[in-house]
Parts: structure tokens; C-alpha cells; sequence
């Protein structure tokens, strides 16, 4: 593809003017369009060194308000970023409704910059590219433009640039000697881009080739591409959802056989039993926290469950005896404004743990397909795609190396009434129940076939749920605890 490409093209001075003034009207209205109509926008610069990205970038954003976008330059990661998934450092920096992000070099430039060095295989490089793929879908599935540059020189032209930005002192640091070792590299490097563009040219994060030796040129053909996606993504957003076309998930097979129905609640366990062998437990898992953490594992404990099903209690066992500087607990409630304002599942990639420490979840990102999808607080096909994109995302944890372990606290109807009852008639458990409580219950039939359908489309073997019979807390502590030694014994070989 880049070898075909045109690079002898180049715009009049004069003619330039009248074009850049005429397009940079058109682009300050279209930003101010998205922002009233809440479409964020993410564009993405990539090319070889000493395409001009920072140039280009500067002459677009001076059509752009400066108070809604903000510029992120991406180079070699910190010791942070480094000890997160590859994609947390991109998805906590995309933008809020009606923003613009623009990333100076993005998620590619890791992918095609280490194939070409030989620092990860044909394999791996596959697997960063399907990763990509699913982010940049679930963004666009949102309503997010997604705008993909690359700046296209040729090696000649490269080399003359190199040198022009050593002769002036002023500019000489930029140019080391990896770019140079770089440089003997071009087709190498070329060859990888190629393949990585011809891989992920999506029809809804598609490639903008720029021929960029002629820098007026390459601005004109950058704002019109800017003009032209921001248009559609405007008009998307303001379409209304019943003139789009539907996309859903096939229907779950043998709806009739409830997951749930085969769940045996009367497993017990007596206080003795339970208090017998809890200190052995804790203890394990104050020993599994720190080899964790000497091992740079990291570790996501999900729980979900039934209102009343005792999961605050259950998380407080877990970690009694564990370090706090190890773990953080994160209590997921209906998101407030600044979250509603990003993709959904923006929260939780910011709560992302680092490499060898634990973040437990008191509900999570499965609000998608249970609160959301019975109280309509969603559209059906939102919650659907969800499915998809909770999977994907549970897969990318797991290549990091993240140990997932998710939890369905399971109980019958009359126990929870019980233990509603019991919340309302005893003073300083009165806070824990409330009027939503009550009203949830009153639609446990919608709910429980969200369970059934959340527990078959989202367990996985990189994330299988586990269910918990609740009826006994005892029980269900225990069971917990020991569902969470064996598999973090599992992944660090007993």
C-alpha cells in the first residue's frame, strides 16, 4: 500500500491560504457542533520520525477551541503504565462527550515499532492487534469518532530532515541515535506499518494515508478528513436509533434451563465449622498477596450478587488479615456525571490494579447487563453489544497476566426477604436497606433471567464465574476464600 503512495504531491502557497482559511472555518463549527451533540473524538497521529506530526498537529488545533481538546504525546512508557494492561494508559486518556483527544503517536507505534525490532513475534503482534480492534470498536459502537493519520515520507526525505534538525542547536536533541539506527531500518519498518495498517484499516477506525513531504499538502488532506468523519459521527448521534439499523446478539439457546435453578442452597456450614478453619484461610491469603506482589501479579476479584446476598460481608473476611497497602476495595454505584460522560467502561479500566496488586470490585462493570439492562437505563442494543465487549476486555486483563476471579452470590427469595426484615427491624443495620432495595425485589423474575443470561455469554475460561451458595454466609465466606487460594495457587504453581 505506502509504496504506491503519491508523495510528489504538493499545494501553491497562494492556493494554500484561501483553501486552510476556508476548511479552518468549517472545522471550528464542526468541534462546536460535537461538543453540543456529545460526540467525543479521538484522532490518531502516527508516521515515521520526522514526518511533521507535531507540526500537522499544531496547524489543525488552531481551528479547535483550546479549552476542548487536549493533546497527549505518547512515548516510552512509565514504570506506572508499564506495570498496567497495554491498553489502560490509551483508554484512561480518551475523552469525555463532545472532547477531542489527540494522541501524538498512539497505540500502533508500540506494536509496529517493536515487530520491526524483533521485539515481539508475528503472534504477539496479532494478539495487540485484536486488542486494538475491540477498543477502537467499543469506542466507535458508543458514538466516538475515531480519526487514523499516518504521515508518509520517504526515506530521502527523512534523512534530509534528520539533518536539518542537527544543524540547528536548538533542535539537535531530537535527533539520537536510534533514529538513526531507525533510519537504516526504513523498509524494515515500512514493510511492518504496511501490514499493521492493511490489519486494522476498520470500516469504523479507518486509515488516513497523508503524504506528508509537502506540508501544506498534508494539512489540507488532514482537515478534510477531520471535516468529513466528524460530519458522519454528528450525524449518527443526532439520527434517531429506531432509523439506524439493528444489531443484536443472537438469542441465548435453552433460555428454559436456568443456570441459577441448579444452584444447591442448602450447603451449609456451622459457626465452629467456619470459625475452625478461618484463620488458616486468612493467613493463605495473606501469604498468596505477598507472592503476588514479589511476582508482579496482578490480581481483580469481581463480586456481584443479589441485594442483601452478603457481599460486604464477604469481602471483609477476605481481606482481614491482608495488607491494606496491597489491595483496594472499590464500591461501584450508578455512575455520576463525569462517568456518564465517558464509555462505560471507562471507570473500571481506571481502577485497573497495577502488577502485583488486588482490586476487588463490590459490583461492577456487569451493571451493563443487569441494573442497566431490567431498569431500561440502556438500549437493548447497547446491552447486548456488552456481552462482547466485556469479554474482550476480560481477555486483554488476562494476557497481561491478570488473575480474574468473579463472584455470584446466590440466594432464594425468602432468604433475602428475611434478611431485608432483619436489616429493618435492627437500628444499626437500618442504612443497609432501602427503597430501591424493595423495588428490585419486586422484579426478581427480569433479573434473575439477566443472571442466567450475563453467567452463560460471559464465563470464560481466562474469566470463569464462579456462583456461591449464599443461603449460609458461613458457607459462602468459606468458599470465597478458598475459590481465591486456589486460584491464585494455580497461576503461581502451588
Amino acid at each position: 500500500m505506502l509504496e504506491t503512495v503519491d508523495l510528489d504531491k504538493r499545494i501553491p502557497r497562494d492556493e494554500y491560504r484561501k483553501i486552510f482559511e476556508e476548511l479552518s472555518i468549517k472545522v471550528s463549527v464542526l468541534q462546536r457542533n460535537a461538543k453540543e451533540a456529545g460526540v467525543p473524538v479521538i484522532i490518531s497521529f502516527e508516521g515515521l520520525d520526522g514526518a511533521g506530526k507535531g507540526s500537522r498537529i499544531n496547524d489543525l488545533i488552531q481551528a479547535i477551541d483550546p479549552r476542548n481538546y487536549l493533546v497527549h504525546s505518547i512515548r516510552t512508557p512509565t514504570e506506572d503504565e508499564r506495570m498496567r494492561p497495554f491498553l489502560w494508559r490509551y483508554w484512561t486518556k480518551t475523552p469525555s462527550r463532545g472532547r477531542i483527544a489527540i494522541f501524538d503517536r498512539s497505540w500502533y507505534a508500540r506494536v509496529y515499532t517493536k515487530r520491526a525490532s524483533g521485539k515481539i513475534s508475528g503472534e504477539e503482534m496479532a494478539a495487540a492487534l485484536r486488542d486494538i480492534g475491540a477498543f477502537e470498536r467499543q469506542l466507535a459502537d458508543s458514538g466516538a469518532v475515531i480519526v487514523k493519520f499516518f504521515l508518509h515520507i520517504d526515506r530521502s526525505e527523512q534523512k534530509k530532515r534528520f539533518k536539518k534538525l542537527e544543524k540547528n542547536p536548538s533542535t539537535a536533541w531530537r535527533i539520537t541515535d536510534k533514529d538513526w539506527r531507525s533510519h537504516k531500518s526504513f523498509d524494515d519498518y515500512l514493510r511492518v506499518i504496511d501490514d499493521v495498517i492493511a490489519k486494522t484499516d476498520f470500516d469504523f477506525a479507518p486509515w488516513t494515508v497523508v503524504e506528508a513531504v509537502d506540508g501544506r499538502f498534508a494539512n489540507i488532506k488532514i482537515m478534510q478528513t477531520f471535516i468529513n468523519a466528524v460530519e458522519r459521527g454528528i450525524e449518527r448521534a443526532v439520527t434517531p436509533a429506531a432509523a439506524q439499523p439493528a444489531r443484536t446478539a443472537p438469542p441465548m439457546p435453552n433460555l428454559n434451563s436456568s443456570i441459577l435453578a441448579r444452584v444447591d442452597l442448602s450447603r451449609f456450614l456451622s459457626r465452629e465449622e467456619y470459625a475452625e478453619n478461618l484463620e488458616r484461610r486468612q493467613k493463605r491469603l495473606r501469604e498468596l498477596e505477598h507472592q503476588i506482589y514479589t511476582r508482579r501479579i496482578p490480581l481483580i476479584i469481581v463480586y456481584e450478587g443479589w441485594d442483601a446476598a452478603g457481599k460486604g460481608g464477604n469481602i471483609r473476611r477476605v481481606i482481614q488479615e491482608m495488607d491494606p497497602r496491597g489491595y483496594e476495595v472499590i464500591p461501584v454505584a450508578a455512575p455520576n456525571d463525569i462517568e456518564r460522560a465517558h464509555h462505560y467502561l471507562w471507570r473500571f479500566w481506571c481502577a485497573v490494579p497495577k502488577a502485583g496488586h488486588i482490586t476487588i470490585f463490590d459490583r461492577s462493570w456487569y451493571g451493563r447487563v443487569l441494573v442497566e439492562r431490567v431498569e431500561g437505563f440502556c438500549a437493548e442494543e447497547d446491552w447486548r453489544r456488552a456481552y462482547r465487549e466485556i469479554n474482550e476486555m476480560e481477555e486483554h486483563l488476562a494476557n497481561f497476566g491478570a488473575v480474574l476471579v468473579k463472584f455470584w452470590l446466590e440466594i432464594d427469595r425468602d432468604e433475602q426477604l428475611r434478611r431485608f426484615e432483619e436489616r429493618k427491624s435492627i437500628p444499626h443495620k437500618n442504612w443497609k436497606i432501602t427503597d430501591e432495595d424493595w423495588r428490585n425485589r419486586e422484579k426478581w423474575d427480569l433479573y434473575r433471567e439477566a443472571v442466567d443470561e450475563m453467567l452463560f455469554r460471559t464465563s470464560t475460561p481466562a474469566a470463569p464465574w464462579t456462583i456461591v451458595e449464599s443461603n449460609s454466609k458461613h458457607y459462602a465466606r468459606t468458599k470465597t476464600m478458598d475459590t481465591i487460594i486456589a486460584r491464585l495457587e494455580a497461576e503461581i504453581g502451588g
